[in-house]
């Protein structure tokens, strides 16, 4: 099992993906990032996560920057202030994760795959609504043969999948929801690190860009706990001598019991600084 971050000054970050506006539920989850690293006395990272060019927008990463600065939140590092790990918008970190990519094919660990999301989701059950962003266990049958793909200089307009271990387990313990055990094969199978349309899937950019950016723990919703089993995979196979920690905190659900999506515009940060709430107020609703 790999080491986390131990006695590292500590280096945390926030990583919204301008995809929509910011609500409720990043907002609690923000806020208790900062606070971890104020109790730490640690730096915070602002960090786009602007890669996907068909849904970020510009308009809504400087949303992000204006709603949580009046929201109270406060960071050394970022796109805006500039700093020693930059550039802190991940469109302009592309070289990272191409050199991530030729390890991962180095290492014989990864594998172009001409299966579309459609194709798995026709082939298998599709996952629950609750769960939209979760992928169906990708089926062994469908894996090439060992070696395949090795001698590609470049990604190409294909996926790229990881080969996971079938059968190892992947154990942690999270900081907020405890001890957390995966089996690789069985509660998740060979996932996408790297898109066909040239664009590093989230499981490779964040682990590249927490690994670069020396991050000591993550903070993010219980949604990605799972997507944490898969992380550290990545992170064995890169050689890293020491992980982050992890925080998944619970998740903040609507009057329904969904949990809230940036579709959710009436509990948008935005929206509620227009109707006239202060910072304190949405603070309070957050926690």
């Amino acid at each position: 099992m790999l080491k986390t971050a131990g006695d590292r000054p500590y280096r945390g970050r926030l990583a919204p993906t301008p995809t929509g506006r910011l609500h409720l539920g990043h907002a609690a989850t923000f806020l208790r990032a900062q606070e971890r690293c104020q109790a730490a006395d640690g730096t915070l990272i602002f960090r786009n996560e602007d890669l996907d060019p068909q849904r970020c927008r510009p308009e809504y990463a400087q949303d992000a920057l204006d709603d949580l600065r009046w929201l109270g939140l406060r960071w050394s590092e970022g796109p805006d202030c500039g700093g020693p790990c930059g550039p802190y918008n991940q469109s302009e970190r592309q070289p990272y994760y191409l050199e991530a990519w030729a390890k991962l094919r180095d290492a014989g660990v990864i594998y172009p795959c001409t299966r579309s999301r459609r194709e798995l989701r026709e082939r298998v059950a599709a996952p629950h609504e609750e769960d939209e962003e979760a992928e169906p266990l990708y089926p062994p049958e469908w894996r090439p043969a060992p070696g395949t793909g090795q001698d590609a200089q470049e990604p190409g307009e294909v996926n790229w999948r990881f080969r996971v271990p079938d059968g190892e387990r992947i154990s942690f313990e999270d900081e907020l929801a405890g001890k957390q055990s995966f089996t690789a094969g069985q509660n998740f199978g060979d996932f996408l690190i790297w898109r066909r349309d040239g664009v590093p899937a989230y499981e490779l950019s964040v682990v590249v860009d927490d690994l670069a950016m020396a991050i000591t723990e993550v903070v993010r919703g219980a949604d990605l706990i799972k997507s944490t089993a898969r992380q550290l995979l990545i992170y064995r196979v890169l050689g890293a001598e020491l992980t982050p920690r992890f925080a998944h905190c619970p998740l903040i659900r609507d009057e329904q019991g969904k949990r809230l999506a940036k579709r959710s515009d009436a509990l948008s940060l935005r929206t509620l600084r227009e109707r006239g709430l202060s910072p304190r107020q949405v603070q309070d609703m957050a926690r």
